[in-house]
């Protein structure tokens, strides 16, 4: 039950593209245009070639980061990070009592997906909704606290985006970290949003110290920076935030190994067993990276893609506004969805319009942004058997929008 809906809705989206694709085909072969089928057959191998190759490239970058996570997790530093949001999710989550076990488990949760641990962060999670649900009356309908937590896990706040930045590394972007300050300040825009938004279906008082000096501290912190990149030429607020993500992204390796010095862990053997994860999780994304690209690389073939985004730069033309954005939508409307199919999709528009191009930069913020809604429900509602989930996609899909408008206008501000 866990996986059912999200492999029918990738399954029905994986369909789409090899049907529509096979109709414009059909169309071109009808007019006398008889160049169609071979660029769709070129583009079945050459997709499968780059999903391959890119999930291959993977295996050195994965597996560096997934050991530097492992020595972080076992020095220490989640559950020290859960102990400092401890404040701010007792307010968050007014139903659970005070000390319930649930809180643990959230902060565990909330903390690992902070730091991209995402092999620790879904068993806490579930694991995290199996307490809430000892506290739901109604067992097939979620709680309040039941949709907070998952908004939060929706928005995506993630401090390292580390996938993302190994999928540029390995499409030879030139800086590839040069999205990870507009990443975070994306992500941090959807999670304000979504605590936010949950909080008005909810009634939950923002008006508390807490609470209220979170969330405007992290508001001056993304106006701070929006601001800042109002004063400097482009040029020069790339390279800022190129040498402020390096500088950060190596301070967090120096922080994992210190601590786990500090906590007397055997840091080598933790850093190995965790790599070995990262080799084992490129190896496994082969197959579907592999599937997503071939259908989206005879969807853009056949012509299809092109006249969805001509059609959409058309309406946005219409409206009066910049359509430089619009080929990196595809990316955007399909991250609720499917991860996987996201993931080709921002892949597809490094490889079209290159990684360091204004699309291919805005379709990897975009993936960063925010997190697949639909696959959490399935999975962390499906683990506990809930079936009505109230207003928890309304919540999900709204904190998914504010995203992608904070996506676009950080990558207006940052790369335009």
């Amino acid at each position: 039950m866990t996986t059912f809906v999200p492999r029918m809705v990738l399954n029905y989206i994986w369909i789409f593209f090899f049907l529509t694709a096979m109709a414009f085909a059909l169309f071109a072969l009808v007019t006398g245009d008889y160049s169609v089928f071979p660029a769709i057959i070129d583009a079945t191998f050459d997709s499968a070639k780059t999903g391959f190759e890119i999930s291959l490239g993977l295996t050195g970058v994965l597996s560096l980061w997934m050991g530097f996570m492992a020595v972080g997790e076992k020095a220490g530093l989640v559950a020290a990070l859960s102990r400092m949001l401890s404040p701010l999710f007792t307010r968050l989550f007014p139903d659970v009592p005070k000390g319930h076990p649930a809180f643990g488990h959230i902060f565990m949760n909330i903390s690992a997906n902070m730091l991209g641990l995402d092999n620790a962060a879904t068993p806490l999670g579930l694991k995290a909704m199996e307490s809430l649900q000892e506290l739901n009356p109604k067992k097939d309908t979620a709680t309040n606290p039941m949709i907070m937590f998952l908004v939060l896990n929706t928005s995506g706040l993630t401090l390292i985006p580390v996938s993302i930045l190994v999928y540029r590394a390995q499409m030879g972007a030139a800086q590839p970290t040069d999205i990870f300050i507009p990443i975070l300040l994306a992500t941090t825009v959807a999670t304000l949003s979504g605590i936010v938004i949950t909080a008005l279906f909810q009634r939950i008082n923002l008006m508390n110290r807490v609470l209220m000096g979170t969330l405007l501290g992290l508001c001056l912190l993304v106006s701070g920076c929006v601001w800042l990149s109002t004063q400097v030429d482009r040029e020069t607020m790339n390279l800022w935030s190129t040498l402020v993500s390096n500088i950060v992204l190596f301070s967090i390796m120096c922080l994992f190994i210190l601590a786990g010095m500090r906590r007397k862990i055997n840091v080598y053997e933790a850093f190995v067993e965790g790599a070995k994860g990262g080799f084992e999780t490129a190896v496994r994304i082969i197959p579907y990276l592999v599937a997503i690209l071939v259908a989206i690389g005879v969807f853009r073939a056949s012509g299809a893609m092109m006249m969805c985004v001509g059609g959409l730069e058309r309406l946005v033309g219409w409206m009066g506004l910049n359509t430089d954005f619009v080929a990196a939508l595809p990316t955007a409307l399909m991250k609720p969805l499917s991860g996987s199919g996201a993931r080709g999709l921002m892949v597809d528009a490094m490889t079209t319009y290159g990684p360091d191009s204004f699309v291919g930069r805005l379709s990897c913020i975009f993936q960063g942004a925010t997190d697949t809604t639909f696959y959490i429900l399935a999975v962390y509602f499906g683990s506990i058997g809930v079936r009505h989930t109230r207003h928890a996609v309304a919540a999900g899909l709204l904190t998914d929008l504010c995203g992608v408008i904070a996506a676009i206008v950080i990558a207006y501000l940052f790369f335009a």
